[in-house]
């Protein structure tokens, strides 16, 4: 006679109140980003210290691949600036323009040549920060953007970067 080994019903009985749990917080906290516009989710992570200006440029990306910056050397995080023609002030007007037209944004800081915003995720409030500064002498607008939270982006700051970069080309 052979025995047959089964897996104990306890172990069961963990795993599936383990996987209840994990979807009953993300349903949670769905519901709580539904519910409250405008508040910040627990996904929405703190303002890094590092936005602005620092010696004329913005800052670094960190090694992790969800943020792209014109300033960057390395591919994997390199994006080319944002060029214009117009005065930089109009060149400014439009990039709120495209930016506010994104929705989920909030402008944070916006002089003559710089510009802050954050951008959160429609489904979990994942934040990300984007800075734009103006280069009036090669005309471009350097960007970066980055995530604050986790690893990977799935490549959304590269595509929200191209995005806004398609829009101030139809202006």
């Amino acid at each position: 006679m052979q025995t047959v080994e089964t897996k104990s019903p306890t172990a069961l009985k963990r795993v599936l109140v383990i996987l209840i749990s994990l979807l009953a917080v993300a349903v949670l906290s769905i519901a709580t980003f539904i519910a409250i516009p405008g508040e910040k989710t627990v996904f929405a992570g703190k303002r890094p210290a590092n936005i602005g200006i620092q010696s004329g440029k913005l800052a670094a990306c960190p090694s992790s691949p969800n943020c792209v910056s014109s300033f960057s050397q390395d591919a994997e995080h390199k994006i080319e600036p944002l060029a214009y023609v117009s005065p930089p002030a109009e060149a400014m007007a439009k990039l709120k323009g495209a930016i506010e037209s994104l929705g989920k944004t909030k402008i944070i800081t916006a002089t003559d040549n710089y510009l802050y915003a954050e951008f959160a995720s429609a489904l979990m409030g994942f934040v990300d920060d984007v800075e734009f500064l103006v280069d009036d002498g090669a005309k471009v607008i350097h960007v970066r953007s980055a995530s604050r939270l986790g690893e990977s982006d799935l490549g959304v700051n590269r595509k929200r970067i191209e995005t806004i970069r398609t829009q101030l080309n139809q202006l």
